[in-house]
């Protein structure tokens, strides 16, 4: 029972380091006197940071296992259907009618920044926080289901806060921690009702992140009530369809 416990211990004290070291790879790599240039192309740095991240969470998956056959699927990247995904589209709808009645189209984006802001870097981020910090602990390690969710949505909302200015306390920074805190909380929940898988998790993201990057707002107005509102409103509707027409998982 003891070696049971200590196990346990662990290995959720490598989930955490895993999913840390994921985040963190080049700045870590610089502080150690060994700097990682980014990619020469636009976005490079992002880029590269999104590409170490899945790099490093598959390889401590593949530790944790000891193999990585089955890697991919412990990380929740099996295809369950599209009903789930399908279902968390539809829900965005109202935080797209709504920013579009109280906002314009923006025009300081690209067919570039639309693809990675909203697609790619999206996809990295449920990979390693969804996929390797929720899914992976919970059905691979066996984390209770609030564990796994608490402890990857506080990873995910301290990137942010500390990607938003440094780590400095704020309201707006403890605003971001929260707001994205709770997303990555979400975004877990649904992918538990869709059978453990990170696609319709990845969907509400992409949505949203879409959402925001074609249509502009006033900076109130996107920090405000209306932001918060519709952000969270198009969440709790994607959990209510998708709890309603896809028959949960078993936690």
């Amino acid at each position: 029972m003891q070696r049971n416990a200590l196990r346990g211990w662990l290995s959720g004290i490598a989930v955490v380091l895993v999913l840390a070291l994921s985040q963190e790879a080049r700045d870590l790599a610089a502080a150690m006197g060994l700097p990682i240039p980014r990619l020469p192309i636009p976005y490079g740095g992002s880029i590269l940071d999104n590409l170490l991240a899945v790099a490093i969470v598959l390889a401590g998956g593949a530790l944790l296992l000891r193999r990585f056959a089955g890697v991919p699927r412990s990380l929740g990247l099996g295809f369950n259907g599209w009903r789930g995904p399908l279902l968390t589209a539809l829900a965005t709808l109202p935080c797209w009618i709504g920013l579009a009645i109280n906002g314009t189209l923006a025009r300081d984006w690209s067919a570039l920044d639309l693809a990675l802001l909203a697609f790619a870097f999206p996809l990295a981020e449920e990979i390693a926080f969804r996929g390797f910090g929720f899914i992976f602990a919970r059905r691979a390690l066996g984390w209770p289901l609030g564990l796994a969710v608490t402890m990857q949505a506080i990873g995910f909302g301290l990137v942010h806060w500390i990607g938003s200015g440094g780590g400095e306390f704020s309201a707006i920074a403890l605003q971001i921690f929260v707001i994205t805190g709770l997303g990555g909380a979400i975004f877990a929940l649904l992918d538990a009702l869709d059978g453990y898988g990170i696609w319709s998790g990845w969907v509400l993201h992409v949505s949203l992140n879409a959402a925001w990057t074609i249509f502009s707002v006033s900076e109130n107005a996107a920090s405000g009530w209306l932001g918060i509102g519709l952000r969270l409103g198009s969440a709790a509707l994607a959990l209510l369809l998708v709890w309603k027409f896809r028959r949960p998982a078993r936690a």
